[in-house]
């Protein structure tokens, strides 16, 4: 596999890598606790934010289990950052890969969020040459299920109390896209 040459553009939106100047932005949304409670974790400190920025700098090769590409999803109107795509490379032997977004709640209930992950999904399927797209999501983020579906993903498992998010127990959905699924779908749009 190799890596993506960004930005990518979509009809009302510019996927690209993160910089510097995105902290302000990030901090915006990754210290919202509505934000952060799908995710498993406490709100971000605008210090984790920056430590996050530097890290999305140096990128990965997308080589190796673990690897991931982030990218700041912005209005092409006029480049304000409303979320992030992360694509996680679960598995370099069976070309599985895990995607996820996150976008700030004053730009949802436009789409954005199922636009850019429709990209990067096609970039997961085309240029990266991925088998399996995979996202976990908790049960109660009914915006990231209607995302899924829109991307054709289907319901894998629903794992029950499978996670702890402070005193709660969190459930989870795994819904998944196989290559040729996902080839089917775009023949058939």
């Amino acid at each position: 596999m190799t890596t993506t040459q960004l930005p990518l553009a979509t009809e009302r939106l510019v996927l690209r890598p993160f910089t510097a100047d995105d902290l302000d932005a990030l901090y915006a949304y990754q210290s919202l606790p509505e934000v952060a409670r799908y995710l498993y974790r406490p709100p971000l400190t605008r210090e984790q934010c920056e430590q996050s920025l530097a890290l999305r700098a140096v990128g990965t090769a997308w080589a190796e289990d673990g690897d991931d590409l982030v990218v700041a999803v912005c209005r092409a109107e006029d480049d304000v950052l409303v979320g992030e795509v992360v694509l996680k490379l679960a598995s370099a032997r069976a070309r599985q890969a895990e995607i996820g977004w996150i976008f700030h709640p004053a730009h949802g209930g436009r789409g954005y969020a199922a636009e850019a992950a429709r990209a990067v999904a096609a970039l997961a399927f085309g240029e990266l040459a991925v088998h399996r797209l995979f996202a976990r999501l908790d049960v109660l983020n009914t915006g990231s299920v209607r995302v899924c579906e829109r991307l054709g993903m289907r319901r894998e498992a629903h794992l029950i109390d499978n996670d702890l998010d402070g005193e709660r127990w969190g459930s989870e959905y795994v819904y998944a896209l196989l290559a040729r699924e996902w080839q089917a779908g775009v023949a058939a749009a």
